[in-house]
C-alpha cells in the first residue's frame, strides 16, 4: 500500500515539475530543423527498373519533390524473448548514465524522423508499443496514440498517461530536460545515439535492441539493412549517366525564410553518405566541407551545384523556389537556380536514418535521374 502511494506521489510531482519545466523552456527551445507536422502518406512507385532516366542528368530544368516510400525492411519474423533484467548506457547530453530495464511490454520510441519506433517495428515488437511521435509510420502505427506536440517537443502528460515501462529518445525531440524528468516518475529513460546515416544506424539499432532485452536480433536486422542498402544502390548505379562528366554535382542548403542565411552541409551531416549513395558528386566534399555551417554568397557562387537540394518546410517558408531564388540571388546564379533546379524532401524523412535508408536512395535518385517519373 505504501509502495502505492509513494508512486504515485512520485508521478504527481513529477508531472507538476514537468509542466513547470516546460513552461520554462518553451520560450527558449529552438524549433527542430526537420519536422512536416503531418504524418507520411504511402507512396506507390514503379521499381528504379522500369523508369527511364534523363540523358544529362547535370543540366535538367525545373524544380521536383522527392517521393519516398517505406520503411521497405521487413519486421524481423522470429524475434527473441526479452531477457530481463537488462543495464544498459543512456547517452545524455550531460553524460553516460546507467539505466536498468526490467519491463518491456509498454514501449515509446521517440524521435523526430521517427526512426526509432520504426527500428522497434523491425525487430518484430510493434506490439509492445503504446504510442509514437508523429513521424513513425509502419503499417498499424495509425492506430496508436500521438505524444509528440507539432512534431518536436514531447506532451509530457499525454506520455505519462500510457504508463510506459521504458522510453527510447535520441535527443532529437524535446525540450530534452523535460523528456529526462520523466525519470522522476519512475520511468527507465534511455537516450541513444541520433542515426542520420548507415554507419550510426547500425550503432542506434544495436542500442535499442539492447535496452530492450533483444540485443541479439541486432545484427541480423542490420546485415539485412546493409544488404538492402547495397541492393538500393546497385539499382541507382544503372541509372547513372555513362559520361562521368554529366553526373550532376549536389549541394544540401538548410533554408527557413528569408533572412538571407543558409547552411551547407558537408561532410558528417549524413546528407554526404546520401549524395554517395546515389552517385552523384558532392560539392561540399569537393572544398572540403565538414558539418553545417553557413555559407556565403561568393562560395556558393564559386562552387555552382547543378542540384539544389532543400528541406521541403524550408523551401515552404522560403515562399517556394520564386521566393528561394529572388530571397537569395546568389542562389539564383548557380547553374541550379538559373535552371530552377530545386529538389525539396520531406524535413522527417531526409535525415530518417534507420530502416528508411534504402528508401531515401530511392526517392533521391528519381528525382535526381528520373524526374519525369514523378509527375
Amino acid at each position: 500500500m505504501h509502495s502505492t502511494r509513494g508512486m504515485r506521489a512520485r508521478r504527481t510531482l513529477a508531472l507538476a515539475t514537468i509542466a513547470l519545466l516546460s513552461l520554462g523552456l518553451a520560450a527558449c527551445q529552438t524549433p527542430a530543423s526537420s519536422t512536416s507536422g503531418t504524418e507520411s502518406e504511402a507512396v506507390a512507385l514503379p521499381p528504379l527498373s522500369e523508369i527511364t532516366p534523363v540523358a544529362d542528368p547535370s543540366n535538367v530544368e525545373g524544380p521536383s519533390t522527392a517521393r519516398i516510400g517505406g520503411p521497405s525492411i521487413a519486421p524481423l519474423p522470429d524475434p527473441p524473448a526479452p531477457e530481463l533484467p537488462v543495464t544498459v548506457t543512456s547517452h545524455d547530453r550531460t553524460g553516460d548514465t546507467e539505466i536498468t530495464v526490467t519491463d518491456t511490454s509498454r514501449v515509446l520510441a521517440l524521435s523526430l524522423s521517427g526512426s526509432l519506433g520504426e527500428l522497434v517495428h523491425a525487430y518484430g515488437l510493434s506490439d509492445q508499443l503504446v504510442g509514437r511521435d508523429i513521424s513513425t509510420n509502419f503499417p498499424g502505427a495509425e492506430d496508436l496514440p500521438v505524444v509528440t506536440k507539432d512534431g518536436h517537443s514531447i506532451d509530457a502528460e499525454g506520455v505519462l498517461a500510457l504508463s510506459p515501462t521504458v522510453i527510447l529518445t535520441d535527443g532529437s525531440i524535446g525540450p530534452v530536460d523535460v523528456v529526462l524528468q520523466l525519470r522522476d516518475a519512475g520511468i527507465p529513460v534511455i537516450t541513444v545515439e541520433r542515426s542520420v546515416d548507415a554507419e550510426t544506424t547500425y550503432e542506434t539499432a544495436q542500442q535499442v535492441a539492447d535496452a530492450l532485452g533483444v540485443g541479439s536480433a541486432a545484427p541480423p536486422l542490420i546485415e539485412t539493412l546493409k544488404q538492402a542498402i547495397a541492393d538500393k544502390e546497385a539499382e541507382v548505379a544503372k541509372l547513372l549517366p555513362a559520361d562521368a562528366e554529366k553526373l550532376p554535382r549536389v549541394a544540401f542548403l538548410y533554408v527557413r525564410g528569408t533572412a538571407g542565411i543558409y547552411y551547407l552541409f558537408g561532410e558528417g551531416s549524413g546528407v554526404d553518405s546520401l549524395i554517395r549513395s546515389i552517385g552523384a558528386l558532392d560539392v561540399a566534399e569537393e572544398i572540403g566541407w565538414k558539418g553545417e555551417k553557413p555559407m556565403t554568397d561568393e562560395a556558393l557562387i564559386a562552387i555552382d551545384p547543378d542540384v539544389i537540394l532543400v528541406m521541403t518546410k524550408g523551401l515552404e517558408s522560403a515562399g517556394g523556389v520564386d521566393g528561394l531564388l529572388a530571397a537569395q540571388p546568389s542562389i539564383a546564379l548557380t547553374t541550379a537556380g538559373k535552371n530552377r533546379r530545386i529538389i525539396d524532401v520531406d524535413d522527417t524523412l531526409l535525415f530518417a536514418g534507420g530502416t528508411r535508408i534504402p528508401d531515401v536512395i530511392d526517392g533521391l535518385a528519381r528525382a535526381i535521374y528520373a524526374p519525369d517519373s514523378l509527375k
